[in-house]
């Protein structure tokens, strides 16, 4: 983990304001680790600049608040969103993601406004949605 912590990766504001907590799972953490060394990182390097996690590790409780799906990878520390504050810039993360790197899900999120990735320990689907 050179460039990402899990502090980040966990980090809500939606679990503040609501006094929800949102610290990881010992398996959670584990799963974060491997999104981190296997994408997220990687991404980075080849990306050359910051990436901002704007959704990652997400509590029973706090994936309720947010409307998350109940079989979300966000649960289980296997997913991020990720922007870097523009559609051209996120579509260079999706792009990136989708021709180099191993992935589970690759979401584009309503037109780049944000990118969706996850990753699972041995068994990564590379399915790739545009919603």
């Amino acid at each position: 983990m050179k460039y990402f912590t899990i502090k980040e990766l966990s980090h809500s504001d939606t679990a503040l304001s609501r006094g929800i907590d949102n610290y990881p799972t010992a398996e959670a953490i584990s799963n974060l680790t491997a999104l981190v060394n296997n994408v997220l990182d990687p991404l980075r390097e080849k990306y050359g600049k910051p990436i901002r996690v704007s959704s990652g590790y997400r509590s029973a409780i706090l994936n309720r608040s947010v409307n998350g799906a109940t079989s979300s990878q966000h649960r289980r520390g296997e997913a991020a969103d990720i922007t870097v504050g523009s559609k051209e810039g996120n579509k260079m993360l999706f792009d990136i993601i989708k021709k180099e790197l191993i992935f589970d899900q690759l979401i584009d999120e309503k037109n780049f406004s944000w990118v969706h990735v996850s990753f699972r320990e041995g068994s990564n689907r590379k399915q790739v949605i545009k919603l």
